[in-house]
């Protein structure tokens, strides 16, 4: 593979062989892309640790890096509530915790009894949960979270789904994806873990092996911004659910100014950027906490990917339950496969929507054709969302490859820039393909009007919910 230098011989500026014409004007066209991606490989590997003055990290479209990590990964629900639960039980301040599911089963159970003795000792607990991923364990969640005055847990519902025709009001489309934990403004939880049992499915009941799923526990400078991104999806949630009656509240109270200064107390927001790492070198581990929002990191994630994608050298492994990427993923993943990077895809074989596996399956046959290696998980659901480039960039988080992820959904990603990390998330990688099936290029390709028609299909379902949900710009 080219290393972006002109390495390709001395240039012939007079040619005898009009045929010689085409062969040059190719040639330098290679050169030219080989810079390129030189440039963006080096670019997407150079850290970000400075920031103009006023300029916090959540005001740039880019992932911006931190060294001073420390960055552990965990598998499944198993490794990651007693984690979480051992955080909380230590805790001296302060809980934040945001998530699509938290579910009323045992697991969610166990996480409240630690929250809630957590609250008791003084500690301050706030809980963000999405109305319709949640909306089965709503009755439980309201009844042992007591609201946002006053003791207990302070529970938000990020667009709450009360009645039927609350699909009709504008936004409803647009959920809360994220999964964080933050104790006391020194560790964190991020990933694509609901607070869900590992063996509960919500669609498909009680499973005997648990979903393939990954986390990440975080100490070090990207703390800070996991917490203001935990604090303001609780403010933005208790605000747009409860703030009239809060208003009310404040004008009937006896005592309105000690009330609005819990209420001021309830909203403030953390100051700074959020990053600490000093000037000079960036020590290990280098990571960057990225998200997708509506308003300046709507397609930071997606960037983040491409970027690392073209400067990939040897390899990308990617695994993503939901998949079906926009026209500039999808040729950059192919260039890569043509160039001679090893492009190797995971997907569910066992599914939970039939709709997403269809919408995933839909382009086999252009990722096969391209050279890229095709799996379906097969011994449980999948649901992790992780990625490794070459030997030192890896991802873990909660954003899936699919337009409701990279377009509509608030997520959540922490980028790594480690060797020893993303060696222990190769490790992960090849043990779940063990136990996968791969899509044969030769056989497991289809053609005819059956194929065209799918894709067609699909593309125009991913069209229409698009612009129902008010997204806009390619995809």
């Amino acid at each position: 593979m080219s290393d972006g230098k002109d390495a390709d011989g001395p240039r012939i500026d007079d040619h005898s062989d009009a045929t010689a014409a085409p062969a040059a004007a190719s040639k330098a066209h290679a050169r030219k892309a080989a810079r390129r991606a030189e440039r963006e490989r080096r670019s997407a590997h150079v850290p970000d640790i400075s920031l103009p003055p006023g300029v916090t990290w959540s005001s740039l479209p880019r992932p911006v890096f931190s060294g001073g990590n420390w960055i552990e990964l965990l598998q499944g629900g198993d490794q990651l509530f007693p984690a979480m639960r051992s955080a909380i039980e230590a805790s001296r301040r302060e809980v934040w915790i945001a998530t699509y599911i938290f579910h009323d089963d045992e697991a969610g159970s166990a996480l409240i009894d630690a929250l809630e003795a957590a609250q008791a000792r003084g500690v301050r607990v706030r809980v963000v949960v999405d109305g319709f991923g949640s909306k089965a364990a709503m009755p439980l969640l309201q009844s042992r979270m007591t609201g946002h005055s006053g003791p207990g847990i302070a529970l938000a519902i990020f667009r709450p789904m009360h009645r039927w025709w609350t699909w009709l009001q504008p936004g409803q489309l647009r959920r809360l994806h994220q999964k964080l934990c933050v104790v006391d403004g020194e560790v964190a939880f991020v990933g694509g873990i609901n607070i869900l049992d590992d063996r509960h499915d919500l669609r498909h009941g009680i499973s005997e092996l648990p979903r393939l799923d990954f986390a990440v526990e975080v100490r070090g400078p990207i703390v800070a911004q996991v917490e203001q991104a935990a604090r303001a999806l609780w403010t933005r949630a208790w605000l747009g659910g409860d703030f009239r009656d809060e208003l009310r509240a404040l004008a009937r109270s006896g005592e309105p100014l000690l009330r609005l200064r819990q209420l001021l107390r309830q909203l403030r927001m953390p100051r700074g950027g959020g990053l600490r790492a000093a000037a000079g070198a960036v020590e290990p581990m280098e990571a960057a906490f990225v998200v997708r929002d509506n308003l300046r990191q709507r397609r930071t994630i997606e960037r983040s990917y491409i970027a690392a994608l073209r400067g990939a050298r040897q390899r990308i492994d990617l695994i993503s339950p939901y998949f079906y990427p926009g026209s500039e993923f999808r040729r950059t993943l192919r260039e890569a496969a043509k160039r001679g990077v090893q492009v190797r895809v995971l997907f569910q074989g066992k599914l939970d929507y039939r709709i997403a596996g269809l919408a995933a399956q839909a382009l086999y046959d252009e990722l096969l054709a391209s050279g890229v290696r095709v799996y379906e998980y097969m011994p449980a659901f999948l649901h992790a969302k992780v990625a490794i480039v070459d030997d030192d960039w890896a991802t873990v988080g909660s954003s899936n490859i699919d337009p409701l992820s990279l377009l509509l959904n608030l997520e959540a990603n922490v980028i790594v820039r480690d060797r020893d990390f993303s060696a222990e998330l190769a490790r992960h990688f090849e043990s779940a393909l063990a136990v996968s099936h791969e899509i044969d290029p030769l056989t497991g390709r289809s053609s005819g009007v059956f194929s065209i028609l799918r894709r067609a299909l699909v593309a125009w379902v991913a069209y229409v919910y698009l612009r129902v949900a008010g997204a806009t710009g390619r995809y």
